[in-house]
């Protein structure tokens, strides 16, 4: 890792809820932090859900609960030798300023800054702290409304805010999610087309259906996938293809 590295802000954001954009934050975070060693935050400003603070609440109740997750974490924390990544709550109209204040005060240099932002164009400060972002990444699914509202706002993005050179924006990627082997090829050939099209990243990974991105871990389970404490379990990453995701990921933000 390269300390002198400017921090980056990344947000995984969509106009629609539900296809992931909060999972996928915890996510990320969590194997930067736990498995890969960068030093990351998140800033939750999704209101009024505040989805982040809750799921890292809860998963601090199952770790204390669940004894296998108990000592996991424990020899996790020993080994890393540093503390869970912090969760804070702020508004979306001052973010970017209260990042690098964030930065600025902290004792640990730190790596990446993920934003958990609102899903509705309306929030005030909205378009400003996605201008302030360096990466956005945007799941979609093979949903009619979903698709629609996502490229339009997509493309105000990348052909109004981008082009005007007023951001820190330096690429926009789409990636499917929920994708179901049963649904029908031609149905992603044809949206695919479109979004290249439309001149629009879209990333080779897409993320296989699974109830793994919906549930958290259950009470006597003894791995984990969705957690701000813990990272995902390797092998589940394997089963919905979130490993080569992350490498796709990687390679993307150039860490």
């Amino acid at each position: 890792m390269d300390s002198k590295k400017e921090p980056l802000f990344i947000a995984f954001s969509s106009q629609k809820g539900g296809v992931g954009k909060s999972t996928f934050t915890a996510l990320l975070a969590s194997i930067l932090h736990y498995r890969l060693g960068y030093n990351v935050a998140v800033f939750d400003a999704d209101f009024p859900q505040h989805s982040l603070m809750k799921m890292k609440t809860r998963d601090l109740s199952m770790v204390m609960e669940n004894q296998h997750l108990k000592k996991l974490a424990y020899k996790q924390f020993s080994t890393i030798n540093k503390k869970a990544y912090p969760i804070i709550q702020f508004k979306a109209d001052h973010i970017i300023q209260n990042a690098h204040e964030y930065i600025e005060n902290s004792t640990i240099p730190i790596d990446v800054i993920f934003f958990d932002l609102p899903g509705t164009v309306n929030t005030p400060g909205i378009l400003k702290a996605l201008a302030g972002m360096h990466y956005i990444f945007t799941p979609i699914t093979a949903d009619r409304l979903v698709m629609e509202s996502t490229l339009v706002f997509t493309q105000l993005l990348q052909d109004v805010i981008m082009k005007k050179g007023e951001t820190s924006l330096k690429s926009i990627h789409l990636f499917w999610n929920q994708v179901d082997g049963r649904e029908s090829t031609p149905l992603y050939t044809i949206y695919n087309d479109l979004i290249h099209q439309l001149g629009l990243n879209l990333m080779e990974s897409q993320i296989k259906s699974s109830t793994r991105f919906r549930k958290e871990s259950e009470e006597n389970s003894k791995t984990v996938f969705r957690s701000t404490l813990l990272p995902a379990d390797e092998n589940l990453m394997k089963t919905c293809r979130l490993d080569i995701f992350v490498n796709e990921f990687l390679k993307i933000i150039d860490l």
